[in-house]
C-alpha cells in the first residue's frame, strides 16, 4: 500500500530577534525581479516532491502568514493550520520549542510519512525532499537530509557511519569534527508516536535528545547528504544580508 505523505512547517516562533513588523516567515526575497517570502521556498520544496497536503504550525499572531498562503490552492496543495498554544504561565516572549511545535500537529500527521522543513530557511536544490525520500527504504524510520556547514554551533550536527546510518546528533556544539548538519527531516509513523510519547509521557522537550533516544532504542535513522546543496538560515541580520547578496548576484 502506498504511503500517505504530508508536509509539516513549524512557523509558531515569535521572531523577536529580528524585530520585523511582520512574521519573519514572510521576509521578502527578490528572485528574478519577483517577490517571494522565504517560507514559500520550503513549501515549493515540498510540492516539488509531489506532496499535496501541508500543515503550518502557527501561533495566534500569524494572521498575515495565513492570509498569504490561504488554502494552498495557488501553490498546488491543500494547506491546513494548527495553532500551537502556549503553556499556562509561559512568558509571552518565549515559545515552547521545536519538539512541541512538531507535536502540535500530531492529530493531522499521525499515520502518515512526515516531511518537515523550517519556515525561515532556503534549501537548494529544489528537490532536496525528493532526494531524501528516494534514497531511503521503507525500513528507515527517520531520514535526515544533510548539508555541509561551516557554522556547526548553529545547527544539529550529524554523525554517520560508512553506510550513512546516523549514529548521533550533536546539537549546536561549540567544538566538533562534524561538518554536516540536518536541514530537513522525513519520518515515518513509528517516530511520530515516539515523539508524541517522549513529550507527553516522559516530559522531554529537547528535539535532539528525543532523536538520540530513538537511535539508542534501535530506530533506523539514515543520513542523505546533498553534496551540491546549500542551506540558508534567516536567523540574524548578518545572515539576511548574506542571503540578499547571494540573490542579487544570481
Amino acid at each position: 500500500m502506498a504511503e500517505e505523505l504530508i508536509g509539516l512547517i513549524p512557523a509558531a516562533g515569535k521572531g523577536l530577534r529580528l524585530g520585523l513588523p511582520y512574521p519573519k516567515e514572510l521576509y521578502p526575497v527578490i528572485q528574478n525581479n519577483r517577490y517571494k517570502p522565504i517560507s514559500q521556498f520550503t513549501l515549493d520544496n515540498l510540492t516539488n516532491a509531489g506532496l499535496k497536503q501541508v500543515v503550518f504550525v502557527v501561533n495566534e499572531t500569524k494572521h498575515q502568514l495565513i492570509g498569504y498562503f490561504g488554502s494552498g490552492q495557488r501553490f498546488g496543495c491543500d494547506i491546513s493550520y494548527v495553532v500551537q498554544e502556549q503553556a499556562i504561565g509561559q512568558a509571552q516572549s518565549t515559545s515552547p520549542g521545536l519538539a512541541h511545535a512538531l507535536d502540535s500537529a500530531y492529530h493531522q500527521v499521525k499515520g502518515k510519512v512526515v516531511f518537515f522543513g523550517m519556515a525561515d530557511t532556503i534549501m537548494r536544490p529544489h528537490d532536496v525532499f525528493a532526494q531524501g525520500y528516494q534514497k531511503s527504504s521503507t525500513d528507515d524510520d527517520v531520514i535526515l537530509v544533510l548539508f555541509d556547514t561551516i557554522r556547526p554551533e548553529k545547527f544539529g550536527m550529524v554523525r554517520t557511519d560508512a553506510d550513512n546510518r546516523v549514529v548521533e546528533i550533536d546539537d549546536k556544539p561549540k567544538q566538533t569534527d562534524l561538518t554536516r548538519m540536518w536541514g530537513c527531516i522525513i519520518w515515518r509513523p513509528r517516530f511520530t508516536e515516539f515523539l508524541h510519547e517522549s513529550i507527553h509521557k516522559q516530559g522531554i522537550s529537547d528535539f535532539a535528545l528525543i532523536m538520540n533516544n530513538a537511535i539508542r532504542e534501535g530506530y533506523r535513522f539514515r543520513g542523505v547528504p546533498i553534496s551540491d546543496g546549500t542551506y540558508i538560515d534567516l536567523g540574524t541580520y548578518d545572515e539576511i544580508m548574506e542571503m540578499d547578496r547571494q540573490f542579487r548576484e544570481e
